[in-house]
């Protein structure tokens, strides 16, 4: 019997990155998976091949009535919710001098009002199931601030005090919200080019794991919140990151990397 048994999981940005590897693994655990994304032709192509256990639907999470359609067209579906992984994210560099209005909007539009906008259409059914899981993928940036990066720490760091809150909201209604953040990890959108990991991992020499993550190390973190294991955990922050947020070196002094 897999982790996710019987339960139905939409998972934003399921196309590619750390959400592909989401959702073939709640797959591989037993769940139906709804593969939420903007990239038609990556999500369909997925969900071909995880075959009965996924469908691709289109989202573009930012919008107020494509989450409306995709949880009607869920419930008609499976009838039921009990996964939700707001995972759609964009990354946006640039100093705040230069950074632009319409460039910090658009971060703060994808990565925290779409998380909004999906716990909020969700909840009203997880409420009346009296249960279900978010998990709501911010960032160690979401527990730090980073140069040019103005737009995307701020819309993480939104992502985890609207998980504190939807926790508190929604915890007596036997809906458990819980927040991720990852480090770097190895996907198109933080390395573009496609730059062996070995180079990758270069520059994490200042990481206590010395590399970057992998996709399937997010979303096995992923699969522990929305399982029932996790069954007592609500409103906390998992990070994943190698280290990245537990401190800094002193070069010089013991128990530095050499």
């Amino acid at each position: 019997m897999g982790r996710l048994a019987n339960k139905v999981a939409i998972v934003t940005g399921g196309a590619r990155g750390m959400g592909e590897q989401t959702c073939r693994l709640f797959a591989q655990e037993g769940a139906r998976v709804v593969i939420a994304d903007v990239l038609e032709a990556e999500g369909e192509a997925l969900a071909r091949e995880l075959g009965d256990a996924a469908c691709f639907m289109h989202l573009d999470v930012s919008d107020e009535a494509n989450w409306e359609s995709l949880v009607a067209a869920t419930l008609r579906k499976f009838e039921r919710i009990d996964v939700l992984v707001n995972n759609a994210a964009v990354l946006v560099f640039g100093e705040i001098t230069a950074l632009t209005k319409r460039d910090f909007e658009r971060a703060v539009s994808i990565n925290l009002v779409g998380t909004f906008l999906g716990i909020r259409t969700v909840a009203t059914v997880m409420k009346s199931q009296r249960a279900g899981s978010i998990v709501n993928i911010s960032s160690v940036d979401g527990l730090r601030g980073v140069n040019a990066l103005a737009a995307y720490v701020s819309s993480k760091w939104g992502v985890r005090g609207l998980t504190k809150v939807a926790a508190l909201e929604l915890g007596h209604h036997g809906v458990r919200v819980n927040s991720i953040h990852p480090g770097g990890v190895n996907t198109l959108m933080s390395n573009p080019g496609g730059v062996p990991v070995e180079e990758v991992n270069k520059a994490y020499k200042h990481v206590p794991m010395q590399r970057v993550g992998e996709p399937d190390e997010i979303a096995r973190a992923t699969l522990f919140l929305a399982s029932d294991e996790a069954s007592y955990c609500n409103g906390s922050e998992l990070s994943v990151d190698g280290g990245m947020a537990a401190g800094s070196y002193y070069a010089g002094l013991p128990g530095a990397p050499v």
